[in-house]
């Protein structure tokens, strides 16, 4: 059960912050990438609101392929409030991945993780209740700083929040803003930028962008009707 109030979610995300979580080992072959993402109606701006209509997409890929997706109109929990964004999003995100009837091995997802003022963003908070590794992939950082990587691909720079390292940026594409890799469940920031770097054909990762496809696609077929 996602938390409802920013009092609840606030005590579960201390609470994921402070549990220790068995480190993941990607399977040597046959790997399984799953992607999530949510859009909203076109020429929405702001934060939003609660009961705003939503699209959630969720896809499962091995090797570069399309085993399954699928899409669902909901609404959003609550209005967007930076480090409250499970509020808004988290029961869709789960809803839409608990749909895909085989499980992937790990799951990419436009959130944060430990780059986050609890520790504890919806990437690693989604990977706890889905008991799955998780990797966020976002194009800024919430609260790390860092600067960027050289303009190469593969090329990473850490983000840090004091002195801890909670994330980095990575260059998927020479010449484009990199993007900010976030290691959520169980997923630590080596393994995170592998799978990042190796799903990447374009800027965005493979999963993550079918998955935006389709939501964006399903949100046009609804205001064609």
């Amino acid at each position: 059960m996602w938390p409802t109030d920013e009092e609840s979610l606030v005590a579960r995300q201390r609470e994921l912050a402070a549990t220790p979580a068995e480190p993941w080992t990607p399977p040597d072959e046959g790997l399984r990438t799953g992607g999530c993402w949510v859009c909203f109606a076109r020429g929405q701006a702001g934060p939003g609101s609660a009961g705003d209509p939503a699209w959630t997409a969720s896809v499962a890929m091995r090797e570069g392929r399309v085993l399954e997706q699928h899409v669902i109109r909901g609404a959003a929990g609550a209005a967007y409030v930076p480090g409250l964004l499970a509020l808004r999003l988290g029961a869709l995100m789960e809803q839409a991945v608990r749909a895909l009837a085989g499980r992937p091995d790990v799951l990419l997802v436009d959130a944060t993780g430990r780059d986050h003022p609890h520790r504890a963003g919806l990437a690693l908070h989604l990977g706890a209740e889905l008991a799955m590794p998780t990797v966020g992939v976002t194009h800024r950082p919430l609260r790390a700083e860092g600067p960027w990587p050289a303009d190469r691909r593969g090329a990473t720079s850490p983000l840090r929040l004091g002195d801890e390292v909670v994330a980095c940026w990575l260059r998927t594409r020479p010449g484009v803003r990199p993007l900010v890799v976030h290691p959520g469940w169980r997923v630590d920031l080596h393994t995170a930028v592998a799978l990042v770097s190796g799903a990447a054909r374009r800027r965005t990762p493979e999963p993550l962008r079918r998955a935006r496809q389709a939501a964006r696609e399903a949100r046009s077929r609804a205001d064609v009707r």
